[in-house]
C-alpha cells in the first residue's frame, strides 16, 4: 500500500522551480487538485513531511507550510501519533460534484441559459455587446485621445490621492460627490441653459446606467417605451431586458415622427431619443415634435429621457437647447455623459432628474451600485471647477470641425461612386450610405467585415433599424484620428471597396 502510494503521490507532484509561484503554494495547488479530482482518496496516509521533502528536493518547512494551509481547508487532517491524512468522506461529496451525463460544457451553457430569467435571456440574446478595441480608424463615437491633457488630469489626480481626505475613501453619498454634483449644475446652467438645484443632479457611471435606473425606477414588464428608428441598438437591447414593450418610431430629416409614435402607442411609458443630435444620423429634433413631444408626455403622465450625449461639439454656432429647457411640468430627465467628451473609460455620466424622482433614484443608486468612485469624482470636480473642462471642449469643438471636414473633403475625393458620407453638424461620426446595387456594395454587414480586415474599423448602419428592410451603410468616426490618418484611411478604404474581390462569395 505504502508502495502504490509513494507511486501515486510523486507522480501527482511536479514541483517548478523556476516559477513565480511559491513551492509551498504549488504542493497545496496540486495536492488539492488530486483531492478533487479522486486520485489521492479519502482517508489516504499521506508521507511524512520531512521524507515528502527529501523525496521531492525541498525544504521540511515548505512542506509543513503546505500541510498546514490543506489541512485549514479542509483537504487533509492531522491524527495525533497517527500522522496526515487525504480529509474523510471527500470522495462521496465530490463525487456528487462531478458533471452529470452527458453535461458536458455545451450542455452545462444550455441549462444555464435555461435557467436564466426571462430579463437574463434577452440580456444575453442581445446584439449590442463587443470585445473591447484598440481605438482606430474609423471606429464610432471614440474622441481624440490625443488631445486630452493627460498631464493636467493626472496632477488632480495624483493630488488626490496622495492625501485624501476620510471622505474620499468611503462609499461617499449615492447621489454623487457634491462638489461634482454642484460643478455639473453650474456647467449646465452656463453651457446648456439647465435650471437645476444639484439635488437633481445624481451621479451614475455613465448613459446606459442612467437609462438602466430609469428603467428600474419608472417601468413596469409589459410597459410601451418610444425609441428612435434606426437608433443605439444597446439600448432598445438593455430596455427589452427589462421587459419593455419596444415602439420603434421612424426618424426623418426633422427627427422621430412624434405624431406616429403617439399614433402606434398613445399609452407608452417613456420616450427614449436624443434629440439634440440623433444617433447615428446626426438630425436634430424640430421644436414642433418638441413641444408636441412634451405635450403627449404630460397628457399621458409619460417620462422623456433626452441622451445629451455629444450636442456640446457642435461645428457652427451654439449647442441645440436642450428639450429640459422648455419642460414646463418635470417630465424630462436629461441624460448627460463624459464618455464623449473626455475618454470613455472615465466611466462618469449623470442625469438631471425632476425634483419629484431624486428620492427614488437616489434609492436605486444607493441600492444597486453604491456609486460611481468618490476619488474619481472628486479630481473630476477640481477639473471642472479649475475651469479645464470648458478649454477642452472648447479647443475640441475646432479639432473636430477640422477632422470633419478633412473626413467629408477626402470622401469626396476618393469616394465617389462607392460610397456616399454626408456631411454632419455635430459630433464625432458621419454616416456613409452604400449603393443600392452593384458590387454587392449594398450589404453594409459585408462592407464591415471586408474593411475590418484591413484594419478600418466601422459599424454597420442596417443593424441600427428595426425594419425587415433596412436602408445600407457605414457609421464612420472621425473623432480619434488626426486629418493624415484620416485622409489616409480614406484611400485605403476606397481601394478595398472597389476591389475585385469586395464580394459575398469572398467572405
Amino acid at each position: 500500500m505504502r508502495k502504490q502510494l509513494e507511486v501515486d503521490l510523486y507522480s501527482i507532484v511536479v514541483l517548478e522551480r523556476n516559477s513565480p509561484v511559491a513551492m509551498h503554494q504549488q504542493l497545496n495547488i496540486q495536492i488539492s487538485q488530486a483531492v478533487l479530482s479522486g486520485r489521492l482518496p479519502s482517508g489516504l496516509r499521506l508521507p511524512a513531511s520531512r521524507e515528502l521533502a527529501t523525496k521531492l528536493g525541498i525544504s521540511r518547512t515548505t512542506v509543513v507550510t503546505a500541510f498546514q494551509q490543506l489541512i485549514a481547508e479542509g483537504y487533509l487532517e492531522s491524527r495525533v501519533g497517527a500522522g496526515t491524512f487525504v480529509g474523510s468522506n471527500l470522495t462521496k461529496q465530490i463525487l456528487e460534484l462531478a458533471p452529470l451525463p452527458g453535461q458536458a460544457r455545451d450542455s452545462q451553457k444550455k441549462l444555464a441559459y435555461d435557467l436564466l430569467s426571462e430579463r437574463g435571456r434577452a440580456l444575453i440574446d442581445s446584439r449590442s455587446y463587443s470585445l473591447q478595441q484598440t481605438p482606430t480608424a474609423f471606429m464610432p463615437n471614440q474622441p481624440a485621445y490625443d488631445k486630452f491633457p493627460f498631464d493636467v488630469w493626472a496632477r488632480i489626480l495624483a493630488r488626490k490621492n496622495r492625501r485624501p481626505a476620510y471622505e474620499l475613501l468611503n462609499y461617499g453619498n449615492a447621489s454623487g460627490y457634491p462638489p461634482l454634483r454642484r460643478a455639473i449644475a453650474a456647467y449646465l446652467y452656463h453651457a446648456r441653459g439647465i435650471k437645476c438645484d444639484e439635488e437633481q443632479v445624481i451621479v451614475v457611471t455613465g448613459a446606459q446606467m442612467a437609462v438602466s435606473l430609469s428603467a428600474w425606477i419608472l417601468l413596469n414588464p409589459g410597459d410601451g417605451v418610444m425609441l428612435e428608428d434606426p437608433g443605439y441598438i444597446a439600448m432598445r437591447d438593455m430596455l427589452s431586458g427589462f421587459g419593455a414593450r419596444i415602439v420603434n418610431v421612424p426618424v426623418d430629416r426633422q427627427g422621430m415622427d412624434v405624431s406616429t409614435g403617439i399614433a402606434t402607442e398613445p399609452e407608452a411609458r417613456m420616450a427614449l431619443l436624443a434629440p439634440s443630435y440623433q444617433y447615428p444620423l446626426g438630425v436634430t429634433l424640430s421644436l414642433p415634435r418638441r413641444l408636441e413631444l412634451l405635450a403627449w408626455a404630460n397628457r399621458a403622465k409619460a417620462w422623456i429621457i433626452e441622451d445629451d450625449y455629444a450636442s456640446e461639439f457642435r461645428f457652427s454656432g451654439a449647442p441645440i437647447a436642450p428639450m429640459q429647457t422648455i419642460d414646463q411640468n418635470g417630465r424630462v430627465i436629461y441624460v448627460g455623459t463624459f464618455s464623449k467628451v473626455m475618454f470613455p473609460s472615465l466611466r462618469v455620466g449623470y442625469l438631471v432628474v425632476p425634483p419629484a424622482l431624486v428620492d427614488a433614484y437616489a434609492a436605486a443608486v444607493h441600492l444597486l451600485t453604491r456609486g460611481v468612485s468618490t476619488l474619481t469624482q472628486a479630481a473630476l470636480a477640481e477639473f471642472i471647477n479649475k475651469d479645464h473642462f470648458s478649454k477642452h471642449i472648447r479647443r475640441m469643438r475646432l479639432i473636430y470641425a477640422e477632422r470633419h471636414e478633412a473626413m467629408i473633403e477626402a470622401s469626396h475625393k476618393n469616394l465617389e461612386g462607392l460610397i456616399d458620407v454626408s456631411p454632419a453638424k455635430t459630433g464625432m461620426n458621419v454616416v456613409g450610405w452604400l449603393p443600392k446595387n452593384g458590387k454587392d456594395h449594398g450589404d453594409d454587414l459585408v462592407a464591415v467585415r471586408k474593411l475590418n480586415a484591413h484594419g478600418i474599423l466601422s459599424a454597420p448602419m442596417s443593424v441600427q433599424y428595426s425594419v425587415k428592410q433596412p436602408r445600407h451603410g457605414l457609421l464612420l468616426g472621425f473623432g480619434c484620428s488626426s486629418v493624415k490618418e484620416t485622409q489616409y484611411a480614406v484611400k485605403k478604404m476606397a481601394r478595398v471597396l472597389d476591389s475585385p474581390s469586395f464580394s459575398k462569395t469572398t467572405l
